[in-house]
């Protein structure tokens, strides 16, 4: 197979992080290429060619979230259009919404071409926030799509109403685990971007400043410069200097390092699609505690693997949270619990899956 993985850049977040990881695993069977609409280097590793845009786009790593995207993108998408003319590529995976907006354009020129939209977040988020003033062409790029890829049961049910053709795919694992992490530690680790709305920094700070002890929290991640200003304001108006520790933005060992230095991983979202660092957690064997979206759900199936907390008010989460700080043998149960449910999201399963729809 001729695969072309397509993404706005593939700067540091979740989204470009799977889409490397996933593409290099084709690419050991497959003839793979990543192209990227804008002139940024790589955060990751790419074990393919990466092929820029003729007419790369000046957008600072920031995902467009505007209005009539094939107006204002018509010449990267002549560029594309002719890319997989030239490159006479058999797939082209689109990922998430912008990118799937363009698939209608494509299947007007190249009608044999398999065109996958992966979705990598939660259908509302997609269809009443991020792509509001888009949602038109988005349900139209859906439609066209020959296949769209769903990370949870919830947007399984979601997205087929707009395509009779939409799978349930996992994401993979993006990390090795080095060693299982030490639950006798008074740390909690958090993974992510310092976005305050979306992964709930403000309900994190709020939860740091109700651990009892010793106990702390440890951040590994970094976001914006107004965000991670605003996040240094929370902390000082809940008054939780003393239980945060922020490391910034980790990679590799480093990582490793944080997942093995904690005892219970935290998540406070208010919307995830698959959080892939649910999985890397759980890899090292760490007990998974977090409050209620759709990505979290899937992972922990209504609690049967984790602490899945029903809201996003830190005075409750605290005391659903006091007995897993108290008892380390309850930690123990939950981390057995994570290194079960990881065995579902091993590569070799999910490649199969992705190769039966790029056949």
């Amino acid at each position: 197979m001729k695969v072309l993985i397509v993404a706005e850049n593939f700067i540091m977040d979740g989204v470009k992080r799977v889409t490397s990881v996933l593409g290099n695993e084709l690419a050991k069977e497959n003839d793979v290429t990543y192209y990227s609409l804008a002139d940024i280097e790589s955060f990751y590793t790419l074990k393919a060619p990466l092929q820029i845009a003729s007419h790369p786009i000046d957008s600072k790593g920031i995902s467009f979230r505007g209005s009539q995207p094939l107006t204002h993108f018509k010449i990267q998408i002549g560029d594309l259009i002719t890319t997989l003319k030239d490159g006479h590529f058999d797939a082209v995976i689109m990922t998430a919404g912008l990118l799937t907006s363009f698939i209608p354009v494509i299947k007007q020129q190249l009608p044999t071409i398999t065109a996958i939209a992966w979705m990598h977040n939660n259908v509302d988020t997609y269809l009443n926030n991020y792509y509001v003033h888009m949602q038109k062409e988005f349900k139209r790029g859906l439609r066209a799509a020959n296949y769209v890829v769903v990370l949870t049961e919830y947007d399984l049910l979601g997205f087929l109403p707009f395509n009779p053709n939409t799978v349930k795919i996992y994401n993979p694992l993006t990390i090795v685990p080095t060693g299982e992490a030490d639950l006798e530690k008074h740390n909690i680790a958090f993974t992510g971007r310092i976005d305050i709305q979306q992964k709930g920094i403000d309900f994190l700070v709020q939860v740091a400043s109700l651990l009892p002890g010793d106990w702390h929290i440890t951040i590994a991640g970094d976001g914006r410069e107004k965000a991670v200003q605003e996040f240094h304001d929370l902390i000082n108006q809940f008054h939780a200097r003393h239980k945060i520790k922020y490391l910034g933005r980790l990679k590799d060992k480093e990582l490793q390092k944080h997942y093995q230095n904690a005892s219970l991983f935290m998540m406070t979202s208010r919307w995830e699609g698959l959080p892939l660092v649910i999985g890397e957690a759980m890899s090292f064997g760490l007990p998974i505690v977090t409050m209620y979206s759709t990505g979290a759900d899937e992972y922990l199936a209504n609690g049967q693997h984790g602490l899945l907390h029903p809201d996003h008010n830190p005075e409750t989460f605290i005391q659903a949270l006091k007995p897993f700080l108290e008892n380390l043998e309850q930690r123990e149960a939950l981390a057995e619990k994570s290194l079960k449910r990881v065995k579902d999201f091993q590569i070799s399963t999910i490649l199969k899956e992705w190769m039966q729809i790029l056949e």
